[in-house]
């Protein structure tokens, strides 16, 4: 690979990681490239972005980037490494798991996931990736819970009010 090759993929990279609050690293070096191509296929899919890129150019794209903020997954930039690019936080770590289950095995493997300036280390963090609760869940949840309240005031108002009227009427 040239040297214009290289800064050509660490400028995209660069645009990945500035594009998306969220990525996952995950080891793939011994699927097949059949599983390779499924995967690529289950994230596309779902609307999620799948590169497979040198770490070493992934970790200078990192650190043009703020080395400081993502010092955190430097540790998991080794072996084989496929990035998970998604707006959705939870949908690679779905991805991931569905596609283990459907294909009895081990890989991929969470490396490493960083969610919104947090980051994930291992693949034990999956189980607790695939639970995180996205914005438009979290967003539901409140306008649930802002409107329990207002429907069981409206339910009394609607109970009374009928009450009163089949009082007026019984009069």
């Amino acid at each position: 690979m040239t040297k214009d090759q290289k800064n050509e993929v660490i400028e995209l990279l660069k645009g990945k990681f500035t594009q998306y609050n969220n990525f996952y690293i995950a080891n793939t070096e011994s699927l097949s490239v059949a599983q390779v191509v499924k995967l690529r296929r289950a994230c596309f899919d779902k609307n999620v972005e799948m590169k497979v890129a040198k770490n070493t150019l992934i970790k200078k794209a990192l650190e043009t980037l703020d080395a400081e903020r993502y010092a955190g997954v430097y540790d998991a930039l080794h072996n084989v490494t496929a990035l998970m690019f998604s707006d959705n936080p939870k949908e690679p770590a779905l991805i991931l798991s569905s596609f283990r289950k459907e294909n009895k095995v081990e890989r991929p493997e969470l490396k490493a996931a960083f969610i919104n300036g947090d980051v994930y280390m291992g693949d034990k963090s999956l189980v607790a990736l695939t639970k995180i609760k996205t914005k438009n869940e979290l967003i539901g949840e409140v306008i649930g819970l802002l409107q329990s309240p207002a429907k069981r005031v409206i339910a009394a108002l609607l109970h009374n009010a009928e009450t009163k009227g089949a009082t007026a009427a019984a009069e």
